[in-house]
């Protein structure tokens, strides 16, 4: 599958690819402000890097579980490698040389930012690791925006909700809690016969993006299944330029 399916996306959103030299995840974080998030709160750096994404360079580290480590291997062999998707490292040397980060954004017929397609692979091999969609959806019955992000797949995609929070020190957290259908979480939607099937998947994340005390921009993923945390993932995050 590789990264071909973002002009397919595009389409699919009635948008147009754009290259911009500093593209950013979200084109201004005052889109996901409501009633428990303001981003003004935020640290200057944190919201440069989601506002101008291609900036910043990404090294990254990653500590398997012992438990998930073995189904983590079998899952990147026989799925993540194969669609280019979702294709977590297990070898901790794999993402020595860091990931690239590559960020298009798609506009309306206006012109407006509508999403982003953010592709990241492997530095030393060009493997991929994550390719998925970014941009900002409401729940039903609840008026602060989220994070949406969309991994696709074969036959479908991952949808996740990430709930924004402004930590202590301006850092910003988005997590998908442990919740019922139609709370923020994980979702896999298939489409098989003419007919779509969605269900909630017991995979929860976290992200906590701060600035440390030597102003270095970091961000600490965690990713759980069930009750268990599968892998950590750890981001150093640097400008490429001033």
């Amino acid at each position: 599958m590789s990264d071909e399916w973002v002009e397919n996306h595009a389409a699919s959103l009635g948008g147009s690819l754009v290259a911009l030299p500093e593209a950013g995840l979200l084109p201004d974080l005052h889109v996901l402000d409501g009633p428990s998030f303001h981003c003004d709160d935020l640290a200057p750096e944190v919201r440069d890097f989601y506002e101008r994404t291609s900036r910043w360079r990404m090294e990254v580290w990653v500590g398997w579980s012992r438990w998930f480590r073995p189904a983590g291997a079998v899952v990147a062999a026989a799925f993540g490698r194969r669609v280019g998707q979702l294709a977590i490292p297990i070898d901790p040397l794999a993402v020595a040389h860091g990931m690239t980060s590559d960020v298009r954004v798609i506009t309306d017929a206006s012109g407006m930012q509508v999403a982003a397609a953010w592709v990241r692979r492997l530095r030393a091999t060009g493997e991929y690791v994550y390719s998925g969609c970014y941009g900002v959806r409401r729940l039903p019955g609840d008026a602060q925006p989220r994070v949406h992000v969309t991994f696709p797949l074969e036959a479908g995609n991952v949808q996740v909700f990430l709930r924004p929070q402004v930590d202590a020190n301006g850092s910003l957290r988005l997590s998908s809690p442990r919740g019922r259908f139609g709370d923020d979480g994980a979702y896999v939607l298939v489409q098989q016969g003419g007919k779509s099937y969605a269900a909630r998947v017991p995979l929860h994340e976290e992200f906590r993006v701060y600035v440390d005390d030597e102003d270095v921009l970091r961000t600490d993923h965690r990713l759980d299944l069930w009750n268990a945390n599968a892998v950590r993932l750890h981001y150093r995050l640097t400008p490429t330029s001033s």
